[in-house]
C-alpha cells in the first residue's frame, strides 16, 4: 500500500553548476546580485540547500527559515537598498565576491529611531555604503551550501551615493581605491 505522507518536493536545481568557468562563475555571482536587490526573502532563500551555513558578519545562521528571518530583519532595517557583486575569484565549486550596498537609517544618531516614514520624514536619514567580500561553497545541484560574510559600513553623504534610483549598479563606475 502506498503512503499517504506527503513528501517534500526535490529542491530545484540551479544552474549553472560547478564546476565553473569564469563565465559561469560571473552567471551565478550576477543571478544573487539580481535576487538580492528585489529584497525578498522568498526569491533568495531558494539559491540556498535547505541546511546552508550562514556567517553575516557576527550571525550565524543555517537553513532556511533562519535565513528568511535574517534577511526580513535586515531589509525591514535597510531602507533604500541597492547592492552590485563582482566576481573576485573561483575554483571548481567555490566562488569569492566583492560586494558594495548602499541603504539608509533613519533616526538622529543614524541607527534608526523607528519614527521615520522610510521616506527621510519624522527622522534624520543617514546613509552607509557596506564594503565586504563574500566566500561561497556549491552544492552539486548549483545551490550554495555555505556563505561567507565579512562587511563593513562607512557612514556616507547623501550626495556620495553611487546606486541611486534609476541608475543600473552594473554600470556604476567604481576606481581602483574603492575595489
Amino acid at each position: 500500500m502506498a503512503s499517504s505522507t506527503p513528501t517534500a518536493a526535490p529542491a530545484p536545481a540551479r544552474p549553472p553548476f560547478p564546476p565553473f568557468t569564469r563565465e559561469t562563475a560571473e552567471k551565478k555571482v550576477k543571478a544573487a546580485q539580481d535576487a538580492w536587490n528585489t529584497k525578498n526573502p522568498s526569491i533568495v532563500a531558494p539559491a540556498y540547500t535547505e541546511d546552508c551555513i550562514w556567517r553575516n558578519r557576527d550571525a550565524f545562521l543555517q537553513g532556511h527559515a533562519a535565513i528568511v528571518r535574517f534577511l526580513e530583519g535586515k531589509w525591514s532595517r535597510e531602507s533604500g537598498y541597492r547592492l552590485r557583486k563582482e566576481l573576485f575569484a573561483f575554483t571548481d565549486d567555490r566562488i569569492a565576491v566583492q560586494f558594495w550596498y548602499e541603504y539608509f537609517v533613519e533616526g538622529k544618531d543614524g541607527k534608526g529611531d523607528g519614527k521615520g516614514d522610510g521616506n527621510g520624514k519624522g527622522g534624520e536619514k543617514q546613509w552607509y555604503r557596506c564594503y565586504g567580500l563574500e566566500d561561497w561553497t556549491f552544492a552539486a545541484d548549483g545551490r550554495m551550501r555555505k556563505r561567507m560574510m565579512s562587511g563593513n559600513d562607512v557612514a556616507i553623504a547623501e550626495d556620495e551615493r553611487w546606486f541611486r534610483d534609476g541608475v543600473d549598479v552594473n554600470t556604476v563606475p567604481i576606481s581602483e581605491k574603492h575595489w
